[in-house]
Protein backbone atom coordinates (compact mmCIF):
# COMPACT_ATOMS: atom_id res chain seq x y z
CA UNK A 1 0.00 0.00 0.00
CA UNK A 2 3.04 2.16 0.87
CA UNK A 3 3.93 2.01 -2.95
CA UNK A 4 0.38 2.73 -4.62
CA UNK A 5 0.51 5.79 -2.41
CA UNK A 6 3.26 7.08 -3.49
CA UNK A 7 3.01 6.29 -7.15
CA UNK A 8 -0.50 7.60 -6.53
CA UNK A 9 0.96 10.92 -5.02
CA UNK A 10 3.54 11.21 -7.95
CA UNK A 11 0.67 11.21 -10.27
CA UNK A 12 -1.80 13.77 -8.36
CA UNK A 13 0.58 16.37 -7.38
CA UNK A 14 2.62 15.91 -10.91
CA UNK A 15 -0.87 16.93 -12.88
CA UNK A 16 -2.84 19.20 -10.64
CA UNK A 17 0.05 21.52 -10.66
CA UNK A 18 0.00 21.77 -14.57
CA UNK A 19 -1.56 24.57 -15.85
CA UNK A 20 -3.48 22.58 -18.05
CA UNK A 21 -5.60 21.04 -15.39
CA UNK A 22 -5.70 24.72 -13.39
CA UNK A 23 -7.55 26.43 -16.76
CA UNK A 24 -9.77 23.50 -16.91
CA UNK A 25 -10.92 23.79 -13.60
CA UNK A 26 -12.49 27.21 -14.35
CA UNK A 27 -12.98 26.48 -18.23
CA UNK A 28 -15.53 23.58 -17.98
CA UNK A 29 -18.53 24.73 -16.00
CA UNK A 30 -18.15 28.21 -18.33
CA UNK A 31 -18.49 25.60 -21.23
CA UNK A 32 -20.89 23.63 -19.97
CA UNK A 33 -23.05 26.61 -18.81
CA UNK A 34 -22.72 28.06 -22.07
CA UNK A 35 -23.53 24.68 -24.21
CA UNK A 36 -27.05 24.45 -21.93
CA UNK A 37 -27.62 28.60 -22.49
CA UNK A 38 -26.36 29.89 -25.85
CA UNK A 39 -28.41 27.55 -27.83
CA UNK A 40 -31.21 28.93 -26.26
CA UNK A 41 -30.64 32.60 -26.41
CA UNK A 42 -29.19 32.38 -29.77
CA UNK A 43 -32.57 30.35 -31.31
CA UNK A 44 -34.67 34.23 -29.58
CA UNK A 45 -32.35 36.30 -30.93
CA UNK A 46 -34.33 37.96 -34.37
CA UNK A 47 -32.63 39.71 -37.27
CA UNK A 48 -32.93 43.47 -36.67
CA UNK A 49 -34.01 44.37 -40.24
CA UNK A 50 -37.44 44.20 -41.77
CA UNK A 51 -38.35 41.46 -44.27
CA UNK A 52 -40.37 40.94 -47.18
CA UNK A 53 -43.14 38.23 -46.86
CA UNK A 54 -44.90 37.59 -50.11
CA UNK A 55 -48.32 35.79 -50.49
CA UNK A 56 -50.19 34.03 -52.68
CA UNK A 57 -54.13 33.71 -51.87
CA UNK A 58 -56.12 31.77 -53.68
CA UNK A 59 -59.15 32.31 -51.77
CA UNK A 60 -59.14 36.23 -52.06
CA UNK A 61 -60.52 36.24 -48.38
CA UNK A 62 -57.14 36.48 -46.69
CA UNK A 63 -54.60 38.63 -47.87
CA UNK A 64 -55.60 41.74 -46.81
CA UNK A 65 -55.94 40.76 -43.16
CA UNK A 66 -52.77 38.70 -43.09
CA UNK A 67 -50.75 41.98 -44.10
CA UNK A 68 -52.43 44.25 -41.88
CA UNK A 69 -51.99 41.34 -38.88
CA UNK A 70 -48.41 40.91 -39.93
CA UNK A 71 -47.33 44.12 -40.41
CA UNK A 72 -49.31 45.08 -36.57
CA UNK A 73 -48.48 42.58 -34.35
CA UNK A 74 -44.24 42.09 -34.95
CA UNK A 75 -42.32 45.37 -34.45
CA UNK A 76 -38.62 45.87 -34.26
CA UNK A 77 -37.15 47.47 -31.26
CA UNK A 78 -37.44 51.10 -33.33
CA UNK A 79 -40.94 50.81 -33.65
CA UNK A 80 -40.71 49.87 -37.80
CA UNK A 81 -42.39 46.69 -38.77
CA UNK A 82 -40.45 43.33 -39.00
CA UNK A 83 -42.33 41.99 -41.92
CA UNK A 84 -43.19 43.68 -45.27
CA UNK A 85 -46.55 41.84 -46.69
CA UNK A 86 -45.97 41.88 -50.57
CA UNK A 87 -49.66 40.26 -52.52
CA UNK A 88 -48.06 38.53 -55.18
CA UNK A 89 -51.77 37.37 -56.27
CA UNK A 90 -54.92 37.18 -55.25
CA UNK A 91 -58.77 35.96 -55.65
CA UNK A 92 -60.27 32.75 -57.12
CA UNK A 93 -59.26 33.24 -60.24
CA UNK A 94 -55.55 33.26 -60.19
CA UNK A 95 -53.37 31.38 -62.36
CA UNK A 96 -51.59 29.53 -60.17
CA UNK A 97 -48.41 28.31 -62.27
CA UNK A 98 -48.12 32.15 -63.58
CA UNK A 99 -48.24 33.38 -59.69
CA UNK A 100 -45.72 30.89 -58.38
CA UNK A 101 -43.39 31.54 -61.22
CA UNK A 102 -43.29 35.28 -60.17
CA UNK A 103 -43.27 34.57 -56.61
CA UNK A 104 -40.03 32.14 -57.21
CA UNK A 105 -38.11 34.62 -59.19
CA UNK A 106 -38.77 37.44 -56.17
CA UNK A 107 -37.21 34.76 -53.79
CA UNK A 108 -34.34 34.13 -56.10
CA UNK A 109 -33.55 37.41 -56.59
CA UNK A 110 -33.65 38.45 -52.73
CA UNK A 111 -36.55 40.53 -53.68
CA UNK A 112 -38.85 38.44 -50.59
CA UNK A 113 -37.54 36.73 -48.19
CA UNK A 114 -40.05 33.81 -49.33
CA UNK A 115 -43.72 33.42 -49.72
CA UNK A 116 -46.74 31.80 -48.57
CA UNK A 117 -49.60 30.37 -50.74
CA UNK A 118 -53.45 30.19 -49.28
CA UNK A 119 -55.63 27.56 -50.49
CA UNK A 120 -58.80 28.40 -52.12
CA UNK A 121 -61.51 27.35 -49.41
CA UNK A 122 -61.35 28.09 -45.94
CA UNK A 123 -61.59 24.44 -45.68
CA UNK A 124 -57.69 24.10 -47.02
CA UNK A 125 -55.69 23.75 -44.12
CA UNK A 126 -52.44 23.49 -46.10
CA UNK A 127 -50.47 26.56 -46.00
CA UNK A 128 -47.16 26.08 -47.98
CA UNK A 129 -44.24 28.36 -47.72
CA UNK A 130 -41.47 28.60 -50.21
CA UNK A 131 -38.08 30.29 -49.31
CA UNK A 132 -34.54 29.85 -49.57
CA UNK A 133 -33.88 29.73 -46.12
CA UNK A 134 -36.66 27.20 -44.96
CA UNK A 135 -34.41 27.03 -41.19
CA UNK A 136 -36.22 29.96 -40.14
CA UNK A 137 -39.00 28.49 -38.12
CA UNK A 138 -40.20 32.13 -36.45
CA UNK A 139 -41.51 33.14 -40.29
CA UNK A 140 -43.33 29.66 -40.70
CA UNK A 141 -44.94 29.50 -37.35
CA UNK A 142 -45.96 33.08 -37.53
CA UNK A 143 -47.81 32.48 -41.02
CA UNK A 144 -48.90 29.36 -39.39
CA UNK A 145 -50.39 31.05 -36.84
CA UNK A 146 -51.70 34.26 -37.95
CA UNK A 147 -53.23 32.81 -41.24
CA UNK A 148 -54.69 29.77 -38.48
CA UNK A 149 -56.67 33.02 -36.51
CA UNK A 150 -57.90 34.30 -39.78
CA UNK A 151 -59.21 31.30 -40.96
CA UNK A 152 -61.23 30.21 -37.38
CA UNK A 153 -62.63 33.69 -37.49
CA UNK A 154 -64.08 33.18 -40.73
CA UNK A 155 -65.19 29.93 -40.37
CA UNK A 156 -66.95 31.54 -36.91
CA UNK A 157 -68.49 34.26 -38.57
CA UNK A 158 -69.84 32.03 -41.48
CA UNK A 159 -72.01 30.17 -38.82
CA UNK A 160 -72.98 33.39 -37.80
CA UNK A 161 -71.45 33.76 -34.57
CA UNK A 162 -69.05 37.32 -33.91
CA UNK A 163 -65.61 36.69 -34.28
CA UNK A 164 -64.52 38.76 -31.32
CA UNK A 165 -66.10 36.34 -28.51
CA UNK A 166 -62.96 34.35 -30.14
CA UNK A 167 -60.68 36.12 -27.95
CA UNK A 168 -63.16 35.80 -24.64
CA UNK A 169 -63.63 32.01 -25.44
CA UNK A 170 -60.25 31.31 -24.87
CA UNK A 171 -58.41 30.42 -21.07
CA UNK A 172 -54.84 31.18 -20.41
CA UNK A 173 -53.54 27.68 -19.04
CA UNK A 174 -49.91 27.06 -17.93
CA UNK A 175 -49.94 24.11 -17.16
CA UNK A 176 -47.10 23.09 -14.20
CA UNK A 177 -45.41 19.56 -13.99
CA UNK A 178 -44.62 18.50 -10.14
CA UNK A 179 -43.12 15.04 -9.81
CA UNK A 180 -44.58 13.22 -7.13
CA UNK A 181 -42.44 10.38 -5.28
CA UNK A 182 -43.34 6.59 -4.46
CA UNK A 183 -44.83 7.80 -1.37
CA UNK A 184 -46.83 10.51 -3.09
CA UNK A 185 -45.17 13.30 -1.79
CA UNK A 186 -44.67 16.28 -4.18
CA UNK A 187 -41.00 16.93 -4.97
CA UNK A 188 -41.23 19.56 -7.87
CA UNK A 189 -39.32 20.02 -10.52
CA UNK A 190 -40.21 20.67 -14.48
CA UNK A 191 -38.91 19.35 -17.29
CA UNK A 192 -36.03 21.75 -17.28
CA UNK A 193 -34.66 20.72 -14.39
CA UNK A 194 -35.33 17.07 -15.00
CA UNK A 195 -33.13 17.36 -18.24
CA UNK A 196 -30.59 19.30 -16.65
CA UNK A 197 -30.14 17.09 -13.92
CA UNK A 198 -28.98 14.40 -16.53
CA UNK A 199 -27.23 16.65 -18.80
CA UNK A 200 -25.15 17.77 -15.77
CA UNK A 201 -24.04 14.00 -15.11
CA UNK A 202 -23.62 13.10 -18.36
CA UNK A 203 -21.39 16.22 -19.05
CA UNK A 204 -19.07 15.63 -15.50
CA UNK A 205 -19.26 11.85 -16.46
CA UNK A 206 -18.27 12.48 -20.04
CA UNK A 207 -15.50 14.94 -19.55
CA UNK A 208 -14.04 13.40 -16.67
CA UNK A 209 -13.72 9.77 -18.38
CA UNK A 210 -12.33 11.55 -21.28
CA UNK A 211 -9.71 13.43 -19.49
CA UNK A 212 -8.73 11.00 -16.89
CA UNK A 213 -8.12 8.35 -19.49
CA UNK A 214 -6.28 10.22 -22.10
CA UNK A 215 -4.30 11.35 -19.04
CA UNK A 216 -3.73 7.18 -18.45
CA UNK A 217 -2.79 6.28 -21.67
CA UNK A 218 -0.62 9.01 -22.54
CA UNK A 219 1.17 8.80 -18.93
CA UNK A 220 1.95 5.14 -19.88
CA UNK A 221 2.63 5.69 -23.17
CA UNK A 222 5.60 8.28 -22.31
CA UNK A 223 6.89 6.23 -19.43
CA UNK A 224 7.02 3.54 -22.18
CA UNK A 225 8.55 5.67 -24.91
CA UNK A 226 11.77 7.19 -22.25
CA UNK A 227 12.19 3.52 -20.65
CA UNK A 228 11.31 5.29 -17.33
CA UNK A 229 8.61 2.34 -16.50
CA UNK A 230 11.60 -0.48 -16.65
CA UNK A 231 12.56 1.28 -13.36
CA UNK A 232 9.90 1.62 -11.76
CA UNK A 233 8.45 -1.78 -12.21
CA UNK A 234 11.74 -2.72 -10.73
CA UNK A 235 11.31 -0.79 -7.75
CA UNK A 236 7.33 -1.76 -7.59
CA UNK A 237 4.94 -4.46 -9.22
CA UNK A 238 2.88 -3.89 -11.87
CA UNK A 239 -0.01 -4.39 -10.28
CA UNK A 240 1.18 -1.91 -7.34
CA UNK A 241 2.05 0.60 -10.23
CA UNK A 242 -1.25 0.08 -11.72
CA UNK A 243 -3.17 0.69 -8.63
CA UNK A 244 -1.00 3.85 -8.13
CA UNK A 245 -1.92 5.39 -11.44
CA UNK A 246 -6.14 4.40 -11.28
CA UNK A 247 -5.60 6.12 -7.38
CA UNK A 248 -3.79 9.32 -8.04
CA UNK A 249 -5.89 10.11 -11.34
CA UNK A 250 -9.31 9.26 -9.78
CA UNK A 251 -8.35 12.01 -7.28
CA UNK A 252 -7.16 14.29 -9.66
CA UNK A 253 -11.04 13.91 -11.40
CA UNK A 254 -12.86 14.03 -8.18
CA UNK A 255 -11.20 17.28 -7.39
CA UNK A 256 -12.21 18.30 -10.26
CA UNK A 257 -15.60 17.19 -9.74
CA UNK A 258 -15.40 18.41 -6.16
CA UNK A 259 -14.90 22.03 -7.13
CA UNK A 260 -17.93 22.11 -9.72
CA UNK A 261 -20.06 20.84 -6.91
CA UNK A 262 -18.83 23.68 -4.77
CA UNK A 263 -19.86 25.85 -7.85
CA UNK A 264 -23.12 24.40 -8.14
CA UNK A 265 -23.73 24.68 -4.47
CA UNK A 266 -23.18 28.29 -4.33
CA UNK A 267 -24.89 28.67 -7.57
CA UNK A 268 -28.21 26.93 -5.84
CA UNK A 269 -27.72 29.04 -2.74
CA UNK A 270 -27.14 32.90 -4.19
CA UNK A 271 -29.72 32.09 -6.97
CA UNK A 272 -32.09 29.63 -5.04
CA UNK A 273 -32.18 27.49 -8.32
CA UNK A 274 -31.85 23.45 -7.23
CA UNK A 275 -29.22 22.31 -10.03
CA UNK A 276 -29.25 18.61 -8.63
CA UNK A 277 -32.31 17.11 -6.12
CA UNK A 278 -30.67 16.11 -2.86
CA UNK A 279 -33.09 13.10 -2.98
CA UNK A 280 -31.25 11.90 -6.30
CA UNK A 281 -27.71 13.05 -5.37
CA UNK A 282 -26.55 9.74 -3.79
CA UNK A 283 -27.71 7.65 -6.37
CA UNK A 284 -25.90 10.17 -8.48
CA UNK A 285 -22.78 9.46 -6.86
CA UNK A 286 -22.86 6.14 -6.82
CA UNK A 287 -23.34 5.56 -10.41
CA UNK A 288 -20.76 8.69 -10.81
CA UNK A 289 -17.90 6.53 -9.29
CA UNK A 290 -19.05 2.89 -10.29
CA UNK A 291 -19.29 4.08 -13.86
CA UNK A 292 -15.79 6.28 -13.69
CA UNK A 293 -13.98 3.54 -12.11
CA UNK A 294 -15.37 0.67 -14.84
CA UNK A 295 -14.19 3.27 -17.63
CA UNK A 296 -10.41 3.55 -15.99
CA UNK A 297 -10.49 -0.72 -15.77
CA UNK A 298 -11.10 -0.44 -19.56
CA UNK A 299 -8.73 2.42 -20.63
CA UNK A 300 -6.15 0.37 -18.75
CA UNK A 301 -6.97 -2.55 -20.52
CA UNK A 302 -7.33 -1.14 -23.86
CA UNK A 303 -4.71 1.67 -23.05
CA UNK A 304 -1.68 -0.23 -21.88
CA UNK A 305 -0.55 -1.91 -25.13
CA UNK A 306 -0.32 1.07 -27.02
CA UNK A 307 2.97 2.60 -28.56
CA UNK A 308 1.68 5.39 -30.52
CA UNK A 309 -0.29 8.43 -29.78
CA UNK A 310 -2.61 7.74 -32.57
CA UNK A 311 -3.49 4.33 -31.21
CA UNK A 312 -4.26 5.82 -27.69
CA UNK A 313 -6.42 8.84 -29.62
CA UNK A 314 -8.26 5.91 -32.03
CA UNK A 315 -9.03 4.13 -28.74
CA UNK A 316 -10.17 7.24 -26.89
CA UNK A 317 -12.41 8.00 -29.64
CA UNK A 318 -14.38 4.44 -29.42
CA UNK A 319 -15.04 5.20 -26.15
CA UNK A 320 -16.34 8.72 -26.31
CA UNK A 321 -18.80 7.70 -28.82
CA UNK A 322 -20.06 4.66 -26.14
CA UNK A 323 -20.45 8.12 -23.70
CA UNK A 324 -22.21 10.03 -26.92
CA UNK A 325 -25.25 7.79 -27.14
CA UNK A 326 -27.02 8.44 -23.99
CA UNK A 327 -26.97 12.23 -24.95
CA UNK A 328 -28.14 10.74 -28.45
CA UNK A 329 -31.22 8.70 -27.15
CA UNK A 330 -31.70 12.01 -23.65
CA UNK A 331 -35.17 12.80 -25.45
CA UNK A 332 -37.14 9.35 -25.82
CA UNK A 333 -35.68 8.08 -22.80
CA UNK A 334 -36.95 11.12 -20.85
CA UNK A 335 -40.78 10.46 -22.69
CA UNK A 336 -40.13 6.47 -21.43
CA UNK A 337 -37.95 5.80 -19.07
CA UNK A 338 -39.53 2.61 -18.14
CA UNK A 339 -39.50 1.37 -22.27
CA UNK A 340 -38.06 -2.25 -22.60
CA UNK A 341 -35.43 -1.01 -24.92
CA UNK A 342 -34.25 1.69 -22.41
CA UNK A 343 -34.42 -1.41 -19.60
CA UNK A 344 -32.17 -3.46 -21.81
CA UNK A 345 -29.25 -0.82 -22.30
CA UNK A 346 -29.32 -0.31 -18.79
CA UNK A 347 -27.99 -3.28 -18.14
CA UNK A 348 -25.67 -2.74 -20.91
CA UNK A 349 -22.38 -2.21 -18.41
CA UNK A 350 -20.93 0.40 -20.64
CA UNK A 351 -24.17 2.45 -20.34
CA UNK A 352 -25.57 1.72 -17.24
CA UNK A 353 -24.49 4.65 -15.34
CA UNK A 354 -25.78 6.95 -18.01
CA UNK A 355 -28.82 5.41 -18.61
CA UNK A 356 -29.58 5.75 -15.03
CA UNK A 357 -28.81 8.51 -14.62
CA UNK A 358 -31.80 10.32 -17.39
CA UNK A 359 -34.18 7.60 -15.63
CA UNK A 360 -33.37 8.92 -12.11
CA UNK A 361 -34.33 12.01 -12.02
CA UNK A 362 -37.31 11.24 -14.21
CA UNK A 363 -39.02 8.09 -12.67
CA UNK A 364 -36.69 6.51 -10.01
CA UNK A 365 -36.29 3.00 -11.00
CA UNK A 366 -37.69 0.12 -8.48
CA UNK A 367 -35.23 -0.54 -5.78
CA UNK A 368 -34.05 -3.73 -7.71
CA UNK A 369 -33.32 -2.50 -10.31
CA UNK A 370 -30.76 -0.08 -8.44
CA UNK A 371 -29.62 -2.86 -6.61
CA UNK A 372 -29.15 -5.33 -9.52
CA UNK A 373 -27.62 -2.50 -11.47
CA UNK A 374 -24.92 -1.38 -8.60
CA UNK A 375 -24.40 -5.21 -8.09
CA UNK A 376 -23.50 -5.52 -11.91
CA UNK A 377 -21.41 -2.80 -12.07
CA UNK A 378 -19.52 -3.75 -9.08
CA UNK A 379 -19.34 -7.05 -10.34
CA UNK A 380 -17.84 -5.74 -13.87
CA UNK A 381 -15.30 -3.40 -11.84
CA UNK A 382 -14.08 -6.33 -10.21
CA UNK A 383 -13.60 -8.54 -13.18
CA UNK A 384 -12.57 -5.46 -15.02
CA UNK A 385 -9.86 -5.18 -13.11
CA UNK A 386 -8.41 -8.48 -12.73
CA UNK A 387 -8.17 -8.61 -16.34
CA UNK A 388 -6.35 -5.10 -16.95
CA UNK A 389 -4.16 -5.87 -13.83
CA UNK A 390 -3.22 -9.43 -16.30
CA UNK A 391 -2.87 -7.32 -19.76
CA UNK A 392 -1.04 -4.10 -17.96
CA UNK A 393 1.64 -6.50 -16.20
CA UNK A 394 2.88 -7.73 -19.41
CA UNK A 395 2.08 -4.82 -21.85
CA UNK A 396 3.82 -2.06 -19.75
CA UNK A 397 7.42 -3.70 -20.80
CA UNK A 398 5.75 -4.46 -24.16
CA UNK A 399 7.05 -2.44 -27.39
CA UNK A 400 7.02 -2.77 -31.05
CA UNK A 401 4.00 -3.70 -32.77
CA UNK A 402 0.67 -3.63 -30.91
CA UNK A 403 -0.74 -6.92 -29.94
CA UNK A 404 -3.69 -8.04 -30.94
CA UNK A 405 -6.97 -9.39 -30.01
CA UNK A 406 -6.32 -13.06 -29.59
CA UNK A 407 -2.77 -12.42 -27.74
CA UNK A 408 -4.29 -10.29 -25.28
CA UNK A 409 -6.65 -12.61 -24.45
CA UNK A 410 -4.23 -15.13 -24.04
CA UNK A 411 -2.33 -12.83 -21.48
CA UNK A 412 -5.58 -12.85 -19.36
CA UNK A 413 -5.53 -16.35 -19.38
CA UNK A 414 -2.25 -17.13 -18.88
CA UNK A 415 -1.72 -14.09 -16.34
Amino acid sequence: MKKILVVAKWEYFEKVKSKAFIISLFLMPVIMVTFAILPGLLANQEDKNTKAIGVIDLSGEVASIFTQRMQDRYKLPDGQPRYIIQVIATGKHVNLEEALHQGDEKVVTDEIEGYCIIGATLSDSLVEYRSKNVGDFRISNRIEENVRQILTEKRIAALGLDPVLLKDLKVPLNVRPVKLSKSGEAEGGGFEQVFFTAYIFLMMLFFLINTSGQLLVRSMLEEKGNRIVEVLVSSCSPTELMAGKVLGLSGLGFTQIGFWALIGLAATLQFGVTLVPVSHALLLVIYFVLGYLFYAAIFIALGSPVTTEQEAQQINSYLVLVLILPLVIAFPAMQNPNAGWIRILTYFPLLTPTMMALRIPIQTPSVWEILSTIILMSVCIVGGMRVAGKIFRVAILSTGKRPGFAEMLRWVKTG
